[in-house]
């Protein structure tokens, strides 16, 4: 049985791969056209917040819901938690670097990879603590269904989230995150102990991606936008011309 320092190194590892495929798609169109710095800032503090969430989701919501079915487990546990990182999501997204920029989205998608990255890197630990002596196939695809859903689930959700505070819908937005989180974090977990669940959670997931591209195009500004259309004209142009 590997150590448990190994186990959380791979962990690790597959949850940063996750981020990292999260990062791609949407973020990457439009790079260069909204405020990547802020976008950083907001990974680096999704990381903290995101191991503070982890830590008390597994503590309070995980090990009791694998050991004894949520007997155990408070609802009010899940209320708390999620509302706290519902508030505090909100919180960040009002800091007065990100409102300057409109970049609440962009800023959004930033901290959700990294918090839903951490939320993984968690749930990934515990399933090979747990299975560490029957790997499979079925733990392997839920490891990477794990790593890819959560950083793109929670990145989406905050991404939403920031979006509704461009349109003037604040509280809103934090009741909408805080009802995406309870879902969110339980259909995780539930999909750990029941794989099957993941043919429900990923459609939903990939439904969402479709309207990413106009929550994050609200963040890019007017000038960038004209800028961004001309550049995709010359692409289309030049791909035109390359096929005939």
């Amino acid at each position: 049985m590997a150590s448990d320092t190994v186990l959380f190194q791979i962990a690790s590892i597959v949850a940063l791969i996750g981020m990292g495929l999260g990062w791609r798609g949407v973020m990457t169109r439009y790079s260069g056209f909204y405020d990547l710095p802020t976008a950083w800032s907001m990974m680096f503090w999704g990381i903290l917040i995101g191991g503070l969430y982890g830590a008390l989701a597994d503590y309070f919501m995980f090990i009791p819901y694998i050991s004894s079915k949520m007997e155990d487990a408070s609802i009010s546990n899940l209320i708390v938690i999620c509302l706290l990182l519902a508030v505090g999501v909100h919180l960040m997204l009002r800091r007065e670097r990100v409102r300057r920029t409109g970049s609440q989205p962009t800023s959004g998608w930033t901290l959700g990879l990294a918090v839903g990255g951490m939320i993984a890197m968690f749930i990934i630990l515990r399933m090979l603590q747990l299975n560490s002596n029957s790997v499979g196939i079925e733990l392997f695809g839920s490891i990477i269904c794990v790593a890819l859903v959560s950083p793109r689930a929670h990145a989406l959700l905050f991404c939403f989230h920031g979006y509704g505070m461009l349109l003037g819908k604040r509280w809103k937005a934090v009741i909408r995150t805080f009802g995406g989180l309870t879902i969110l974090i339980n259909g995780l977990y539930y999909a750990v102990i029941t794989p099957i669940a993941w043919i429900f959670i990923i459609p939903f997931v990939l439904l969402a991606d479709k309207q990413s591209t106009d929550w994050v195009w609200a963040a890019v500004p007017t000038p960038a936008r004209r800028r961004l259309r001309r550049i995709w004209a010359d692409q289309s142009r030049a791909r035109a011309k390359e096929e005939e």
